[in-house]
């Protein structure tokens, strides 16, 4: 039995290349809670020296401008071993984790961050891991991966390589994505983590916005980007608006004085405020102020 989700909310979280010194500026520059300097997939691999040799001054300038900041490495069987090497001495919130398929490999990869951090002297556990499930068998085992390392409080839906991986074709609309995305939200609750929805990558902000909503309703309260420009219109879209702030704050008060009375709900607008509710409605006011 996993306790409730006590992880900070971050609701944004940029990846962005390893090795561009452009892109690096406009993510500090983007307000998204959490940076993700991408040496996997963003990052060709001529480049990939280079983008090791930025890790730790990268990461000082990230968090000067108050983010959070993430290295997603390579696969252990790859060059994810040499990446940790200069990953944890820059000592990251967190290592995100390709294609997490298993529970094994969590626990892989546990172990090599432990055993880095005691020989650079880090604080032992300090580093969180992202597991980024972008894989049908990910999806479907990430309830294992969350409960594999006491590191892993957040997992993340990928969305091109899952498109792939599920033979799918890829749309704006993203109904190829839609039972992964709900089956996703579904585990990661049932295990206890927090779910962070899968970018949108195409180019416009009213998309990444829109899509940021439906996830929303889904029951994701973070999602993730490829693009500074991006941000503040999902950061937008997952916090309450003004209305819903004011409607929570009726049903609160309506259902508060119903049970003052002895009644077991309250009407309000239309709609019966039953218990279900009424935490909701305190949820979504706790979430404003998150």
């Amino acid at each position: 039995m996993h306790a409730p989700v006590t992880a900070p909310l971050l609701r944004t979280w940029l990846f962005g290349p390893g090795a561009d010194a452009a892109a690096h500026e406009a993510m500090a520059a983007s307000g998204a809670h959490v940076l993700i300097q991408d040496l996997e997939d963003f990052t060709p691999t001529p480049r990939r020296s280079e983008a090791r040799a930025l890790v730790g001054s990268l990461f000082a300038r990230w968090r000067a401008a108050g983010a959070r900041v993430c290295a997603r490495i390579n696969a252990l069987d790859a060059d994810g071993a040499l990446d940790l090497r200069h990953v944890v001495p820059a000592r990251p919130d967190f290592v995100a984790y390709p294609k997490a398929s298993t529970a094994d490999e969590m626990r892989e990869l546990d172990l090599v961050i432990a055993t880095a951090e005691l020989d650079t002297g880090a604080d032992v556990g300090r580093i969180g891991i992202l597991p980024v499930c972008e894989t049908a068998l990910g999806v479907v085992n990430v309830r294992e991966i969350a409960a594999a390392s006491f590191r892993i409080r957040y997992a993340l839906l990928g969305a091109e390589d899952l498109a792939a991986d599920l033979m799918a074709e890829r749309s704006r609309e993203s109904v190829e994505l839609d039972y992964a995305r709900r089956r996703f939200v579904l585990e990661c609750r049932a295990a206890g983590i927090e779910p962070i929805d899968a970018p949108y990558t195409f180019s416009d902000a009213d998309g990444a916005a829109h899509e940021a909503r439906h996830a929303r309703r889904l029951g994701y309260r973070a999602k993730s980007l490829v693009r500074p420009d991006h941000a503040s219109a999902i950061l937008a879209a997952l916090v309450p608006s003004e209305s819903e702030i004011a409607q929570a704050r009726k049903q609160i008060e309506a259902f508060e004085a119903g049970r003052a009375r002895g009644e077991e709900r309250a009407l309000v607008d239309g709609l019966w405020v039953e218990v279900p509710t009424y935490l909701n409605a305190k949820r979504l006011l706790g979430s404003a102020a998150g």
